[in-house]
């Protein structure tokens, strides 16, 4: 969401972007003559008089761009910042992702344009470990301003704002010494934003009007609920949260998930919820073959844990980069996981796993698929002879199937976009991710040869948004699922009036935080 410096949405302009795929993500230029937005695996810019779109550069991964007042943009490209010729060209790298960060988000480029703001995060999804910064651009010093928040920006009021937890708050900020002074305070509630990147449905024009979209109905938060193909939905978990990944044992008795950074297992016999990790951090659980251990993202690596509660998280794997784990053959002796680097984004990798009286243990990992692009999602088949996963080399992420593990036969699944295939357990059906619906597209096997149906809607109910983890796990049985679901029902995905406009909002802040100087 973006306003103009006069307070006006200018979002409909990049109309145009449809000859290169979904627009998303735009931002004004200084003199509010251009708008910069991200479609098709490119940064690009349009005049707000009309006009072809100008290709600024290639990105597969983008969250975020600002353009600074010297004439260049500094955008979220492939995990950090990077500077790009408001006139193109190729990017330059201005930020490193430190040991312990996965990805630096939403820059905003403040005024002379000697600084950024960024948040860095620890990781791709959820919020803990997110940090609001500042980086001096000639000397690239960083320094934290905020533990805990997303989205920051700096107002000509003098106040940094940022997002907690759907709260908008205001500390006042110097950008001359790049430091907050005082403590912060809770300006708005109910802001929309996602629990899994951070971004916020907001923005402020330079004359003071805040444009948000209200998350009364819902605040952001899921519940999760059994759903079947007839659009049938029942609860699961109806207290709302702030769950992601949720991901069934393999006899459908309990359930994983994360919350607030953290593994939980329901037992769906026993009606309780039981805590694995601790402290936050940890993400992506997938159960054993056996369903005895828990296999999760954390720091540095992938860790274990057994689904007793018995001994503490223990390293399966370690990696200065972020590795998350996605499935494991039907013997459970081979884990296909996702590893993310800033020279090559997101790969998808295998590694042997043995089990033992100690619990688990890894080998070497190896690469399946490394390229240019964004492989994600790694999903191997029941009988172990197709890997399906997701890749943005068409410009939009697409599902593949591709034969495992020797890589032959790369077969298209879905054919307007995709995210996150699963395999249904006792049949021949694929599902994915498309559009906040879920589809299903039955397939078959025919000694090396695969092919797959036309994909299919499985059901019309719309799922919680699914930007970057699975949302979904298909029940042993396939004939139901466990889905996250809004916790306000369908309307709260897509609610009939969402945009909130404010006008003065800068002098509202300067009568409720004052801002030194100001």
């Amino acid at each position: 969401m973006r306003v103009g410096r006069q307070g006006v949405g200018l979002i409909e302009l990049v109309h145009q972007a449809h000859q290169v795929g979904a627009a998303n993500s735009p931002f004004f230029s200084p003199d509010g003559q251009w708008v910069a937005f991200f479609a098709g695996g490119k940064l690009n810019k349009v005049s707000v008089q009309g006009g072809p779109v100008v290709i600024l550069c290639d990105s597969p991964l983008f969250d975020g761009g600002s353009w600074g007042d010297d004439g260049n943009i500094i955008a979220s490209l492939n995990l950090n910042l990077s500077r790009i010729p408001s006139a193109g060209g190729s990017p330059t790298p201005v930020t490193e992702v430190a040991p312990g960060e996965i990805i630096h988000r939403w820059p905003q480029v403040l005024p002379g344009s000697r600084a950024v703001l960024f948040t860095a995060y620890a990781a791709m999804t959820g919020l803990d470990g997110a940090n609001i910064e500042v980086m001096s651009l000639a000397d690239r010093h960083r320094k934290i301003l905020v533990r805990g928040g997303t989205w920051a920006r700096y107002l000509p009021s003098g106040h940094l704002v940022y997002i907690d937890k759907g709260s908008l708050l205001a500390v006042p900020f110097d950008p001359d010494r790049l430091e907050v002074r005082g403590t912060p305070t809770s300006v708005l509630e109910g802001v929309a934003y996602s629990t899994a990147s951070g971004a916020a449905e907001l923005d402020f024009s330079r004359t003071g009007v805040l444009v948000y979209r209200s998350a009364r109905a819902g605040g952001g938060l899921v519940t999760v609920q059994w759903l079947d193909r007839s659009g049938k939905s029942s609860a699961l978990l109806a207290v709302p949260g702030n769950y992601l990944s949720p991901t069934l044992s393999p006899d459908g008795n309990r359930l994983a998930l994360t919350s607030a950074g953290d593994i939980w297992v329901y037992d769906l016999r026993l009606d309780a919820m039981m805590r694995l990790t601790f402290g936050g951090g940890y993400g992506n659980p997938l159960w054993s073959a056996d369903g005895r251990y828990l296999v999760f993202r954390a720091a540095r690596g992938m860790f274990w844990s057994r689904t007793d509660q018995t001994g503490n998280p223990q390293p399966l794997t370690q990696s200065e980069h972020q590795q998350t784990p996605w499935s494991f053959t039907a013997d459970g002796k081979r884990l296909a996981f996702v590893e993310i680097s800033t020279a090559t984004g997101a790969d998808i990798w295998t590694v042997p796993v043995e089990t033992g009286s100690s619990g688990l243990r890894a080998g070497k990992p190896e690469v399946f698929l490394q390229t240019p692009f964004h492989e994600r999602a790694p999903m191997i088949s029941p009988d172990g002879r197709w890997i399906a996963y997701q890749s943005n080399e068409s410009g939009t992420y697409q599902v593949w199937v591709q034969a495992f593990p020797d890589k032959h036969g790369k077969r298209p699944i879905s054919g307007d976009g995709g995210t996150y295939p699963a395999w249904s357990r006792n049949g021949h059906e694929l599902f994915f991710f498309s559009r906040n619906h879920l589809m299903v597209a039955s397939y078959r096997e025919q000694g090396d040869s695969f092919s797959a149906d036309t994909p299919r809607v499985w059901s019309e109910q719309g799922l919680a948004s699914a930007s970057t983890t699975r949302s979904y796990d298909p029940a042993p049985d396939s004939k139901r699922i466990v889905a996250l679901m809004p916790a306000g029902g369908p309307e709260a995905q897509n609610p009939p009036d969402p945009v909130i406009f404010v006008w003065n909002f800068f002098d509202e802040l300067r009568r409720r935080v004052r801002a030194e100087g100001k």
